[in-house]
This record gives structure tokens, C-alpha cells and sequence, in this order.
């Protein structure tokens, strides 16, 4: 019999620590959007700035998944020329932002 093999789970607050880190080594202003009463619904975890150019970042553990309310978030700024990245490690992060 083989032995199945037990990845460990990351938080979700890891990958964004990690992400934040990368991003503000690269330069980056990043910061931490808290979703509380009064925020818009679906609103990324993560906005990152350089150059003028904005960033909006939704961190998901491997196995998460996006919302309604994060699909519909990410439509609207699209729509509206927003770049938006889903990130389930900094290797999505830097796969997108070099």
C-alpha cells in the first residue's frame, strides 16, 4: 500500500503575507482591504500599486474558491479596465507581475 502523501494546509493569511512581501520587494504600495459593514461586497484582499498602475488581488488557500460576490467584483472592475488576479500562492503573483 502507498502512503498518501499529507500537504501541510497554509492559511490564507500566510499566502497574503507572502504576496504582500514579494509585491513590496518589487516596489509595490500594498495593502490589506478589511471587509467590515459599509465595504463593497466581493472586495479583493490585496491592492497593489506602482507606476500609476493598480492591482487588486483575491488570495485563496488551493482548495478555495471565489464567491458571487468576488466573481461579480472582479466583472465590475474588469469592465472598467481594473486588472484583477486570483492568488493561491506568490507563484500566481509572480507569474502575473514578473
Amino acid at each position: 500500500m502507498v502512503a498518501k502523501r499529507i500537504e501541510p494546509k497554509v492559511p490564507e493569511s500566510q499566502i497574503q503575507a507572502e504576496i504582500k512581501q514579494y509585491l513590496q520587494l518589487k516596489g509595490y504600495f500594498v495593502y490589506k482591504n478589511h471587509q467590515s459593514l459599509g465595504s463593497h461586497r466581493g472586495l479583493a484582499d490585496l491592492t497593489a500599486i506602482k507606476n500609476g498602475q493598480v492591482i487588486w488581488i483575491e488570495v485563496k488557500t488551493p482548495k478555495g474558491r471565489v464567491s458571487e460576490h468576488q466573481e461579480q467584483f472582479r466583472t465590475d472592475l474588469e469592465h472598467h479596465g481594473g486588472r484583477y488576479i486570483v492568488a493561491r500562492s506568490v507563484d500566481d503573483v509572480m507569474r502575473e507581475v514578473g
